[in-house]
């Protein structure tokens, strides 16, 4: 087992994929969408319920706050106006968590800024997030790993040696950290995932990884399970034609449910790694594999020939494997056409 990270009462890296339900910004600033979201999270199967918390005027300037925004997923016709549509007011939140607890969910938020860490703490969620977008931001990094929780860090847009950098920065305050692989692109094609890249992060870093999936489907993240993800994280939504930045690359309600429902399947089937002769096989091998025969009646005192044998089912009697070594035995009972070569043949004495 490697580095395993306690978050709420999962042993992250121990046990089963830690499924986050990301609703991210798809609440289009509606606190009663919101909490259907919640809902949705919990009836899904989802461990985790997360949003977003930003403190605009700290992480835009002011120009790009200004900036005319004409998108078809626009809520605004300005970019900043666009952002703050997407903030949902603070009692709002703490709403939120608590409905999270009432339906069983952890809850929590990506961290944008030191003033929504701040705040998320105060909320005492389980554990961070910080998204692709500020991996190299590492004043943000080293601020949110000094309050000791947690970190669960995405990698999207990012070099190796950036994520060396990232991992350094939050190492030197605690080493309760999972690294997601992340391809930020909404929605990304399946060619340009690269699964592959959470070994090369588990080996590089010794720590838990995951998948935070921008891909089209709830193939991908079962894939990803399947390679050793101990994290899956995932955009949802109530409707993918909503208006909003983040709904076309969602999953529905159904889909969500899919996924984890093919998540735990995943998980179910990888089992130990022993390989053994499984309880589920045993009938079947009696039934299907084969064992050793007299071909035609071998009466008493022959010399037994190979012609004398067969290799036929069930398996009852001795294994073929050792047919050749019952050549030249002399027969100790009368064995009638089919009849399985007993065990104790193998002791027969040779002519």
């Amino acid at each position: 087992m490697g580095k395993t990270i306690k978050i709420g009462n999962r042993l992250v890296g121990a046990e089963s994929c830690l499924v986050i339900a990301e609703a991210g910004v798809n609440h289009n600033g509606d606190p009663i969408l919101a909490k259907k979201l919640i809902e949705i999270a919990a009836e899904s199967g989802a461990d985790v319920v997360k949003f977003q918390k930003r403190t605009n005027e700290d992480i835009l300037t002011k120009e790009a706050l200004a900036a005319p925004y004409n998108k078809p997923t626009a809520l605004a016709p300005t970019y900043g106006e666009h952002r703050a549509k997407l903030e949902l007011k603070e009692e709002v939140w703490r709403e939120l968590r608590d409905l999270a607890g009432q339906k069983g969910i952890m809850f929590t938020g990506s961290v944008w800024d030191p003033k929504s860490a701040d705040f998320l703490e105060k909320l005492d969620v389980p554990f961070f997030k910080i998204p692709s977008a500020d991996l190299t931001n590492l004043p943000l990094l080293e601020y949110v790993a000094q309050k000791g929780r947690p970190v669960i860090l995405s990698t999207g847009m990012a070099s190796l040696e950036e994520v060396d950098e990232a991992v350094a920065v939050i190492r030197k305050h605690h080493d309760e950290l999972v690294l997601l692989h992340c391809v930020s692109k909404y929605p990304c094609e399946d060619h340009e995932v690269n699964l592959r890249v959470m070994e090369t992060l588990r080996k590089r870093y010794g720590l838990p990884v995951g998948y935070s999936s921008h891909d089209k489907g709830v193939a991908l993240p079962a894939a990803a399970v399947a390679l050793g993800a101990a994290v899956i994280e995932k955009h949802f939504t109530l409707d993918r034609t909503m208006v909003g930045p983040d709904h076309a690359a969602s999953l529905e309600p159904q889909g969500l449910a899919r996924m984890i429902k093919y998540i735990r399947h995943v998980e179910s089937a990888m089992g130990s790694g022993e390989k053994r002769v499984s309880e589920a096989e045993k009938e079947v091998r009696i039934k299907l594999s084969k064992s050793i025969v007299a071909k035609a009646r071998v009466a008493n005192g022959v010399l037994i020939t190979r012609e004398m044998l067969a290799v036929k089912g069930p398996a009852k009697g001795l294994k073929p494997r050792y047919i050749n070594e019952l050549e030249g035995r002399i027969a100790q009972v009368d064995l009638e056409e089919d009849a399985f070569i007993p065990e104790e043949a193998l002791g027969w004495p040779k002519a």
